[in-house]
């Protein structure tokens, strides 16, 4: 399966990360194609890698019995009311698109119907991104899949038995796909932040990457993410987190998604590879610091080794202390002076 530094090609840092920061627009351009492209331009100056819309048309998304989130509440009269005033036509995405990718960003959309996948197929979109209601819509996942690009699903709303069959799909899926711990409370209060849900995802799932869908308040949490395994975040942007609108109060102003962004990038750093092997800067202090079969007194040619001929000392450069019983009884090749380190050739 393709890996994540495969989705987006080479990263807008001179070191690639191993996270990829995805500036979430939303609806935070409040239906203004200018307001779009100026958090697109937020976006670069933070060292994001992508930008991310939605597409939707409310009459294609909502039944006559449509509700509004608590979070929706006093924002519109109803959610028609409220989408309404928050659609991007395609073609008017289209110029935020070119306006990303002439910046060096990708270029990823959600879309809430079926119907909604042409208009991403249209777009020439570089990666599909499922909202959490949606991690269970398999209609619309194996839609978005023809598409033929990377998919990344958010897991909120959902229980870990849930998502048996999407990700199924997404290790099918020939372009790769990666599944996201988030919390779909708008703003998740830090102490809800459910981070413990990234490891859970990876040990459940452990050939699918695993990313981070934020709405907590905070600037730190993506670092922790990242921490946590997270090799994707996705983090709202918004000129304004006062202003009007159901998203603006979840996401990060400017100055503050750009430390976001930084702090996320050093936990990457921070973090390096997932595995535990000895570092190049540690080798110093390995041969220097770690302790070595030593001579007690002066040993002759031919001597059988017993314990009290032998102690532990640094440096780290003879036998190794753990293989101090197993070394007694071995006879000498040749004389050993009294404090000298033991090595693999005094031993016959």
């Amino acid at each position: 399966m393709p890996q994540v530094s495969d989705w987006f090609g080479p990263a807008t840092t001179t070191a690639p990360p191993r996270v990829w920061l995805l500036a979430e627009l939303g609806v935070n351009h409040d239906g203004s194609v200018d307001r779009a492209l100026e958090l697109t331009r937020a976006a670069k100056s933070a060292g994001a890698d992508a930008i991310k819309l939605q597409r939707f048309e409310p009459d294609r998304l909502l039944s006559n019995q449509a509700l509004l989130a608590d979070y929706q509440t006093g924002k519109a009269d109803d959610a028609a009311a409220l989408l309404r005033s928050l659609v991007l036509s395609v073609d008017e995405m289209r110029i935020i698109r070119d306006a990303a990718r002439a910046a060096g960003l990708k270029f990823v959309v959600t879309p809430f119907s079926l119907a909604d996948v042409a208009d991403l197929a249209s777009l020439e979109v570089d990666a599909v991104k499922i909202a959490s209601p949606d991690a269970v819509n398999l209609p619309l996942l194996r839609e978005s899949a023809n598409l033929g690009v990377p998919m990344l699903v958010s897991t909120g709303t959902c229980e870990l038995a849930e998502l048996t069959a999407t990700v199924e799909l997404l290790r099918t899926h020939s372009a790769g796909g990666c599944i996201m711990q988030c919390v779909s409370s708008y703003p998740t209060p830090t102490d809800a932040a459910a981070l413990g849900g990234i490891a859970a995802l990876a040990t459940q799932f452990g050939d699918i990457p695993v990313g981070y869908s934020d709405h907590t308040p905070d600037t730190h949490t993506g670092a922790l993410a990242v921490a946590s395994g997270a090799v994707v975040l996705e983090k709202h942007v918004t000129y304004d987190r006062a202003a009007v609108g159901p998203d603006h109060a979840v996401s990060l102003e400017p100055d503050t998604f750009a430390e976001y962004v930084r702090l996320a990038r050093q936990a990457a750093t921070m973090t390096g590879p997932r595995c535990k092997a000895v570092l190049s800067i540690e080798n110093d202090v390995r041969q220097v610091s770690r302790q070595s079969l030593c001579a007690t007194r002066d040993l002759p040619a031919d001597h059988v080794l017993t314990r009290e001929d032998l102690t532990i000392k640094r440096p780290g450069t003879g036998l190794p202390a753990a293989v101090l019983m197993e070394t007694i009884g071995r006879r000498l090749a040749r004389p050993v002076r009294a404090n000298d380190l033991l090595l693999a050739d005094d031993l016959a």
